[in-house]
């Protein structure tokens, strides 16, 4: 028998200790863990108790101003669609239910006075039109709607229009706007300063002219020259 027969031979014997299958590196740390976990020491340890989440508030004060009016008009609109019989609103202001003494913009009361006639127009916040009257209609022809007596008689009957439509107890700043320099501009103002207007007194807050002023422009017109 050859040596190298013999290193044959006994090359299982010397291997089979070193065959043996060696515990990987995962399951080191699993039974350390394991046994740190039971152990006295891991007891020992302090941990922070955990508070428990707070549900976030949806109070109208955590809320910032511009998401309540989003809720608001959202709000708003539901309620219009299961009640379609109920009117929409004119203005965003009245969808977002906000009060009148909040709005920034009043109402205007404009009085546009010249030589020929007098028009009175009451107007929303936004500019839309709510009366526009007259001394025509108030069956005045030619000549005699530029009258003083026409034009007192036309801001009575506005102010008369304005309580029957129920919009005097709805309008809480007023803006009264003058234009022209007619007759009817002292009469208007006599009216408002009468006892037809003592409910309207209180709630006007400006009191403008609107008068337009010529710069420059175009040529006027030849002036009427008699005899």
């Amino acid at each position: 028998m050859s040596r190298f027969t013999i290193s044959r031979l006994l090359a299982p014997e010397l291997l089979r200790p070193l065959s043996k299958p060696v515990c990987t590196t995962t399951s080191v740390p699993q039974q350390w863990t394991r046994l740190f976990s039971q152990s006295h020491a891991a007891g020992n340890i302090w941990t922070p108790p955990q508070q428990p989440a707070q549900p976030q508030s949806s109070t109208p004060e955590s809320l910032p101003m511009n998401q309540l009016a989003q809720n608001r008009l959202a709000q708003n609109v539901m309620r219009r669609s299961l009640k379609p019989s109920e009117p929409a609103p004119d203005s965003l202001t009245e969808a977002l239910d906000v009060p009148e003494e909040e709005s920034a913009e009043p109402y205007h009361f404009h009085v546009f006075s010249h030589k020929h006639n007098t028009h009175i127009t009451l107007t929303k916040p936004n500019r839309d039109a709510l009366l526009s009257l007259s001394c025509g209609n108030l069956g005045f022809k030619k000549a005699g709607r530029k009258h003083y007596d026409s034009a007192y008689q036309l801001g009575a009957y506005v102010i008369d229009k304005m309580h029957q439509k129920g919009l005097v107890n709805k309008i809480h700043k007023l803006e009264v706007v003058l234009r022209g320099f007619g007759q009817g501009r002292d009469a208007v103002v006599k009216v408002l300063m009468g006892n037809e207007g003592k409910l309207l007194r209180p709630k006007i807050t400006r009191v403008s002219d609107a008068t337009r002023v010529k710069f420059g422009g175009t040529r006027s017109k030849k002036k009427r020259r008699l005899g």
